[in-house]
């Protein structure tokens, strides 16, 4: 198999032109070129009256081998070997595993050790995720919060409702590569394992989700859902197991020497508990900050100029930061074209917000969080659990300003850089339900939030034109775009307690579906390929 990169090719290209243009390219007859496939595509819109795709094309050629070789040798071409990456189990429990939480750390954790003859037990304080979908459908239309299964709660994590992104900024590993591939056995679409900026929807997760637990679960692996684990068994600083509160109310011990917390970013009493039990934490930076809301159809003549709304193209997205002389930065994040803001609470009383797209990305709107970092120097006080106060403060006011019945406060980004209050929409409809407030989002930040947005939003404007527009809507609050904690681990991805694991998003050591998965692989499985390491 060889790869060729750097193929631009226009938007309407098939893979037989494709296949045409990897001929010209490397002045292989096409009678050499057995087969082609997408091994990688992006788009290049930098531009705007030529916007096109880039691939990189993997081809199984036929013929002699050193004249193919020597003809590209010269070429932008390289070979490939797909060999199977084998790792070995890291773990060695002598009794059945246990993973707090199923998000994707958890899912694969629990993916990892059942294909491992290992029987994991998945413990998951929200339900599984068809029930918890009602849950949310309930919370958006009528403002009922089950606060047990949420957006953030329940089988699949808080990114299964999301725009189910796949980019990471974490290093190359091999197993990234396992990730996309048990996903698409999942159901998610192929195109996840080329695209340069891949997605899956929300829609499609659902299905992804529970076909993971499908997976586990016909290996020997077990769920157990509205099984809250509220307690450590601990015996010279060993773990013995957890305590878990199911959906009755009654108290069970699982014994294990083996626990792995998979926690969400949001498992604020959990965090609590550990604290409570002596487990090493500390603060973290993470952000604060708005979702704001444009036109899709703007965003894409910005993005795409005269190519805006090709079909080939789908909806456009953005990302953005700045870079400020006082130490502050401000930056886009976890954009969701086409899609809609979402209510995200997972605590009574309080507003948080999130993003969502489904896999077809065509709803009116494109949204995106727009926020501000935030270091313990801005949490008021030392305690290891001080950001998750800091966080829980923003959200109780924003309930408080959104009218104390779970409606958002919003303002208009024109009114919102003029310093003055909003009383009505433009023409950009909020898509959050059950319900906005338009207001003065001042009230809610703290004075170097209000200004850092402010400045912001003016700047990035310049790089992406109609940012700045006057009725965009800015909507509050968002908080949860990481854990405001990282819990202590060593080499051997151990706790200050022997045998608890903690890893994932909501421990501090991941930021998304893909980093969130691969966490979980880590912590079950060696790194390397065993069988280039020499191990039988």
């Amino acid at each position: 198999m060889i790869r060729v990169n750097n193929i631009k090719a226009n938007l309407d290209i098939d893979l037989e032109g494709l296949k045409e243009i990897v001929s010209m390219k490397t002045g292989l007859d096409p009678e050499y070129i057995k087969n082609i496939r997408i091994a990688k595509k992006s788009i290049d819109a930098r531009n705007k009256t030529n916007v096109c795709f880039v691939y990189s094309i993997d081809m199984e050629v036929r013929g002699d081998e050193d004249y193919i070789l020597s003809i590209l040798a010269w070429k932008d071409c390289e070979l490939v070997k797909n060999e199977p990456f084998t790792p070995a189990l890291r773990l060695t429990p002598k009794s059945r595993p246990i993973i707090v939480g199923t998000g994707p750390a958890g899912m694969f954790a629990g993916l990892a050790l059942a294909k491992m003859g290992m029987k994991p037990i998945l413990l998951e304080r929200g339900k599984e995720v068809s029930r918890r979908q009602q849950d949310i459908k309930t919370f958006w239309e009528k403002g009922k919060l089950n606060t047990n299964s949420n957006v953030q709660f329940g089988e699949g994590g808080a990114g299964t409702f999301s725009d189910g992104k796949l980019m990471t900024g974490i290093k190359k590993t091999p197993f990234m590569r396992k990730v996309l591939q048990e996903l698409t056995e999942a159901g998610a679409p192929e195109e996840i394992l080329y695209l340069a900026k891949p997605h899956i929807g929300t829609d499609k997760l659902v299905t992804v989700v529970a076909n993971i637990r499908k997976k586990i679960t016909s290996l020997g692996g077990e769920y157990r859902f509205e099984h809250q684990v509220t307690d450590l068994i601990i015996k010279d600083n060993k773990i013995q197991g957890v305590k878990v509160k199911k959906a009755d109310g009654e108290i069970e011990e699982i014994a294990s020497d083996c626990v792995i917390l998979a926690l969400g970013h949001s498992a604020r009493d959990t965090f609590q508990m550990l604290y409570e039990r002596g487990i090493q934490i500390e603060q973290k930076p993470f952000s604060i900050g708005v979702r704001i809301e444009h036109r899709q159809t703007m965003i894409n003549q910005s993005q795409y100029g005269r190519y805006a709304n090709h079909p080939a193209l789908g909806a456009a997205d953005y990302k953005l930061a700045v870079h400020y002389p006082d130490g502050r930065s401000a930056y886009t994040f976890c954009m969701c074209p086409g899609g809609q803001v979402v209510a995200a609470a997972s605590e009574e009383n309080t507003v948080v917000t999130n993003g969502m797209s489904e896999f077809a990305r065509d709803k009116e709107n494109a949204n995106a969080a727009l926020l501000v970092g935030v270091t313990p120097e801005d949490f008021g006080g030392k305690h290891p659990l001080q950001g998750m106060y800091f966080q829980q403060q923003l959200e109780h006011k924003a309930f408080e300003l959104g009218g104390k019945n779970y409606h958002a406060p919003i303002q208009l980004v024109g009114d919102f850089l003029q310093s003055r209050p909003s009383h009505k929409l433009g023409d950009v409809a909020p898509s959050y339900t059950p319900g906005v407030t338009p207001t003065d989002l001042s009230l809610l930040f703290p004075e170097y939030i209000t200004a850092t947005l402010a400045k912001a939003i003016v700047d990035m404007d310049k790089k992406l034109h109609g940012f700045a527009d006057d009725n965009a809507i800015m909507t509050g609050v968002e908080t949860r775009s990481s854990s405001p904690i990282r819990i202590y681990r060593d080499e051997n991805f151990e706790s200050n307690i022997k045998g608890l694991f903690p890893c994932g998003e909501g421990a501090g050591y991941a930021g998304g579906i893909i980093s969130s998965a691969v966490d979980g692989l880590k912590i079950c499985l060696q790194e390397e390929d065993t069988k280039k390491a020499g191990v039988k």
